[in-house]
C-alpha cells in the first residue's frame, strides 16, 4: 500500500481545524463585519463557504494579522533605520 500523501507542514486535517464565524473574526480584529466580507471576497483572507454562511480558519485570521502587522514606528523613524 503506498503512503499517504504528504501534507504542508502548515496544513492540519480538517477536524483540527477552528472554524470562525465572519462576526468572531470581526471581533478578533476589532473590524466591522463588513470589512471581513470585502478580506474574504478579495480572496486576502481565505474562507469556506457553508451554505450561504462563511467560515474563517482561526490559523488564517493569525496569519493574515501576523504578515499585515507594521512595526511600530518611533521618533518617525522606524526601529532599525539608519540615518
Amino acid at each position: 500500500m503506498p503512503p499517504p500523501p504528504s501534507r504542508p507542514a502548515r496544513q492540519r486535517p480538517l477536524n483540527e481545524v477552528t472554524f470562525l464565524t465572519v462576526a468572531e473574526v470581526a471581533s478578533v480584529m476589532r473590524v466591522s463585519k463588513m470589512t471581513v466580507y470585502r478580506l474574504v471576497h478579495s480572496g486576502h483572507l481565505p474562507a469556506i463557504r457553508v451554505g450561504r454562511a462563511f467560515r474563517v480558519p482561526e490559523q488564517a485570521v493569525h496569519e493574515y494579522l501576523r504578515e499585515s502587522y507594521m512595526g511600530v514606528e518611533v521618533g518617525g523613524e522606524r526601529p532599525n533605520d539608519g540615518p
